[in-house]
């Protein structure tokens, strides 16, 4: 993906995320158990908190240009379908099995912030 297209990813997942947070709070806490909604608050956490890292990733993909920073994106990307959508499913459907693909989107977060580290340590 450009630099642009990670751009224009992040700011829509960052609008879900706040859309997801909204509905947690007022829709589902009363639909769900409170373990439940404790799952939804971590899928949102998540996908916040890592929409802006793949904010981050953009502008220094822009400034620096380099391929790690590129790949740390598509995995950031990933990891939060992975992760926070596998989590949100589990919530709306009582899937449970879903909970088991969960980690996959974590260890995609593990790579792309790797990613990162490694291409800021290249760069100096």
């Amino acid at each position: 993906m450009t630099d642009r297209q990670l751009v224009v990813a992040a700011a829509l997942i960052l609008l879900i995320g706040v859309a997801a947070g909204a509905f947690g709070a007022h829709a589902l806490k009363r639909n769900v158990t409170p373990d439940m909604l404790s799952v939804w608050q971590t899928a949102v956490l998540y996908q916040l908190v890592h929409g802006l890292g793949l904010l981050a990733i953009a502008a220094l993909g822009a400034r620096f240009g380099s391929p790690l920073l590129a790949a740390a994106g598509g995995f950031m990307l990933a990891g939060i379908i992975i992760f926070s959508g596998s989590l949100y499913i589990l919530v709306l459907s009582g899937t449970k099995w879903l909970g088991a693909i969960t980690p996959i989107g974590g260890g995609a977060f593990i790579i792309a912030w790797a990613l990162v580290a490694l291409a800021a340590y290249r760069a100096s």
